[in-house]
């Protein structure tokens, strides 16, 4: 299971980050995280499984759409697993310039104003 919490950050070289600053950069990994199991996904996916996931994502059924992937796609997880490692892999690189960033009083990942709990799962 996927946990994205301190204890991710610490692992790549953020632990010192403010909560706020976590909290952004949590969402951030989050987002990006979905973005590329969807890419991923539906370049995989028939037009007729397309259609029918996306009922479960305007629903925002998120268990029926887990449940789907994982009949649809029996390598879902390793597929989260495998994109996971990459984008924690990048995020590793670039610690130093992140941190430098926020140093400098910018915040890269701000842009996202949403409430996620630090203990985000996949």
């Amino acid at each position: 299971m996927i946990k994205l919490d301190q204890e991710l950050l610490v692992s790549l070289g953020l632990g010192s980050l403010s909560e706020k600053d976590q909290k952004d950069l949590l969402n951030h990994i989050l987002e990006t995280l979905q973005m590329r199991l969807g890419l991923r996904l539906t370049n995989q996916m028939t037009e007729e499984q397309f259609n029918e996931f996306q009922i479960y994502a305007d629903n925002q059924d998120q268990a029926s759409a887990f449940k789907w992937l994982e009949t649809n796609f029996p390598n879902y997880k390793e597929i989260t697993q495998d994109e996971f490692d990459k984008l924690c892999e990048e995020v590793k690189q670039s610690s130093p310039a992140i941190l430098a960033s926020i140093e400098s009083g910018e915040n890269p990942f701000s842009e996202t104003d949403q409430s996620t709990d630090q203990t985000n799962q996949l």
